[in-house]
């Protein structure tokens, strides 16, 4: 898949045209990103973030069409060392219940969400918590929590909880949990696997271009859009502004 979008990439071929959910997305778009080809979406999974943000129709027929008859659209998109995001990075207890969930569904077969379950149930008796020092805007924060959030542009609360109302301010969103009881550490985990984050009152929220994480930990896993990848901190994280061209409606 990557291999052929770089191929018509190449090739000087003005549109590619991914099917699929948020991480088929993403890779399609790891390659055109900072290129002209534009990027026309057909949103075939379950839950479809950066579509739906972008008001990209999820019936595909509709979708079709709004490859052909859309407008092109420059978007942000978020890099953490090298790799792209369209929606949000996490670490902590996210990449862990991802990747619990993966090993669960391709060793013993279970489906995905009976598979999250047991996975969040997992994190739960763990209660993990780490240390991290966020460099932002010129300042330091340290903070001891089990989560933190990264987001391609600000996540809108209350109502559109979960959504954005733009791709284009050239910001990325850090969302960092506050020390939360294990209940709290259920309400992270759910709304981190639907995409979605907890009322601002359960996190410190800051903005910026770029900002970097550091750690004690020789390597974290880092979830990217529901992929999880092993990194080496520090994770430098910033904002690609305009850097995809991607067919929405007119």
């Amino acid at each position: 898949m990557i291999a052929r979008a770089g191929r018509a990439v190449a090739e000087g071929a003005p549109v590619v045209v991914a099917g699929g959910g948020d991480g088929t997305i993403n890779a399609v778009a790891s390659v055109l990103a900072g290129t002209d080809t534009r990027l026309g979406v057909l949103p075939l999974g379950t839950l479809n973030h950066f579509a739906k943000d972008l008001k990209i129709p999820l019936d595909l027929d509709a979708a079709v069409a709004n490859v052909v008859r859309g407008r092109v659209c420059r978007v942000d998109v978020g890099e953490v060392n090298g790799r792209i995001f369209l929606n949000n990075s996490g670490l902590g207890i996210y990449p862990d219940i991802v990747r619990d969930r993966e090993q669960q569904q391709r060793h013993l077969g279970r489906s995905k969400w009976p598979a999250f379950g047991r996975a969040l149930f997992a994190a739960l008796r763990r209660f993990p918590f780490m240390n991290v020092r966020l460099k932002i805007n010129g300042e330091e924060h340290l903070r001891r929590t089990p989560f933190v959030f990264i987001g391609n542009n600000e996540y809108q609360q209350g109502l559109t909880l979960g959504a954005r109302a733009g791709l284009d301010s050239g910001k990325l969103c850090l969302y960092v949990a506050q020390k939360p009881s294990r209940l709290g550490l259920l309400r992270y985990g759910v709304r981190a696997m639907l995409g979605k984050l907890g009322q601002t009152r359960d996190f410190d929220v800051l903005s910026a271009s770029e900002l970097t994480i550091e750690t004690r930990h020789h390597h974290m896993r880092v979830a990217t859009d529901g992929e999880v990848s092993l990194m080496k901190p520090p994770l430098c994280y910033r904002s690609r502004a305009g850097a995809l061209s991607v067919i929405v409606p007119d």
